[in-house]
């Protein structure tokens, strides 16, 4: 979605277009091949004419890769090459890996690591115990805040600022959806606070449970949730709660006690 807040408006060396020509490159989801004119002006707000000239420079830059055929535009390298600073750049990753990879191979599910983009939540690490999972997250893949184990977490482990201020652009990307999620998070803030995780039983995919810790603290400044993914079978939630929370939980605080974060009191 394009920037529209009054305060950036306001703000005299914010740089517009290079925001826009963001918003290009961030209009790709997953599953997303190619993208059309018509899909940018759709999912970011900006005029034909705007998208014209932005997908045209992007183009020459190397971010996009032009599909003359069926007239549209794939990611380039350099969209890619952009996002392993980032990753190289936080050693939770490297510490967290193989810890992650033994709970996966223990639950046999997926075990993943995420921050908040915006408002969604994104993978920065995951593991499975095995390529044949059908949920099959994976680095960068993007989750919805209300409706994941891991987006309830972050809501309700974020301080409340920052919390509200992502609620609020929520609510002006879908009012309806925040309306519905509120029981939910209450709930959730509940089960955070009694149990030390938050849950997902199959209400973002039909094919998954899903159980998530936020750390403690934040590091550089960004606060980390795991989660666990498992897929729905023979065994009721209860079960798969009852079976893989420990884990779960001993995963972030041994995370935890690697990166030198204390808990709060």
């Amino acid at each position: 979605m394009a920037v529209t807040n009054d305060d950036v408006g306001r703000d005299r060396q914010f740089a517009t277009t290079l925001s826009h020509g963001l918003d290009i490159l961030l209009a790709f989801r997953v599953g997303d091949a190619m993208l059309g004119n018509r899909d940018f002006v759709q999912r970011t707000g900006l005029s034909k004419s705007a998208v014209s000239r932005l997908t045209h420079t992007l183009t020459l830059l190397g971010f996009l890769r032009h599909d003359r055929a069926q007239a549209k535009y794939r990611l380039g390298a350099p969209a890619l090459a952009m996002s392993y600073p980032l990753l190289a750049g936080l050693p939770v990753r490297q510490v967290a890996r193989p810890m992650m990879k033994a709970l996966a191979d223990q639950i046999g599910g997926a075990v993943s690591l995420g921050l908040r983009d915006r408002i969604q939540m994104i993978y920065i690490e995951t593991a499975r115990s095995t390529d044949n999972l059908l949920l099959t997250p994976d680095i960068g893949a993007g989750l919805p805040m209300l409706t994941t184990a891991m987006g309830r977490a972050w809501l309700c482990h974020a301080p409340a600022g920052e919390r509200d201020a992502v609620l609020n652009r929520l609510r002006l990307a879908d009012a309806d959806a925040v309306s519905r999620a509120l029981p939910l998070l209450a709930r959730a803030r509940e089960s955070l606070a009694s149990k030390g995780y938050c849950t997902n039983r199959a209400e973002w995919r039909h094919d998954g449970y899903g159980l998530a810790v936020p750390l403690c603290k934040p590091i550089h400044g960004m606060h980390f949730v795991l989660n666990c993914g498992v897929p729905v079978g023979q065994e009721s939630f209860g079960i798969v709660e009852r079976r893989v929370a420990p884990g779960l939980l001993g995963l972030a605080r041994s995370i935890e006690s690697a990166m030198g974060l204390v808990a709060m009191a």
